[in-house]
């Protein structure tokens, strides 16, 4: 059975990554990454416009209203929403293959901010990074970018480092082995 399309996805990826997207911007690139077909796209705007207001109530999107028309964009919250959506897509286009390049993250955030030290480890987790140090964790998947974003978004200049190389001594890659393999 072919799972139903989500239109809130839809409107996440779309809104992902841009400043702002008129309401008419959006229902036309909703109904094209849906690839829906033509006589289902009148009948589809309700859908897009339902969902557009329910994501607002929820605070995932705001509203931006201009002379002409309204433009919408992810809110903090949105962004979130979609960092952790990326990692429960079972579609999401990351390899499985390894291509030499060991991602590292080093996390150091103070008792202060336990919530958030929290958030992102249950992230790391999700994206296959394995703790080997109570503040390192490593991995083999390319999901680098999505953690560069993550710390740009939530301003993690000092608390977070990021390192991709292709060198790692050997007792490293024997830990990260072996926490595989728990």
């Amino acid at each position: 059975m072919k799972k139903k399309p989500s239109i809130q996805k839809a409107i996440f990826k779309t809104l992902a990554g841009k400043q702002a997207v008129s309401l008419e911007t959006l229902k036309n690139q909703v109904e094209n990454s849906l690839k829906l077909p033509h006589d289902v796209k009148n009948t589809s705007e309700y859908a897009i416009s339902r969902s557009v207001k329910n994501l607002a109530s929820m605070g995932l999107i705001e509203c931006f209203q201009s002379d002409y028309q309204p433009y919408f964009r992810l809110s903090d919250e949105g962004k979130k929403r979609l960092n952790s959506n990326v990692l429960d897509d079972d579609t999401a286009l990351v390899s499985n293959n390894w291509d030499g390049y060991w991602r590292i993250i080093i996390l150091d955030l103070p008792e202060e901010r336990k919530n958030e030290r929290e958030a992102l480890r249950y992230l790391l987790k999700k994206a296959g990074f394995i703790c080997i140090k109570n503040s390192v964790w490593i991995s083999i998947y390319p999901y680098e970018h999505l953690f560069t974003n993550i710390k740009k978004d939530l301003g993690l200049t000092t608390e977070m480092m990021i390192i991709v190389t292709d060198k790692v001594d050997e007792e490293t890659k024997k830990e990260f082995m072996t926490s595989i393999k728990k």
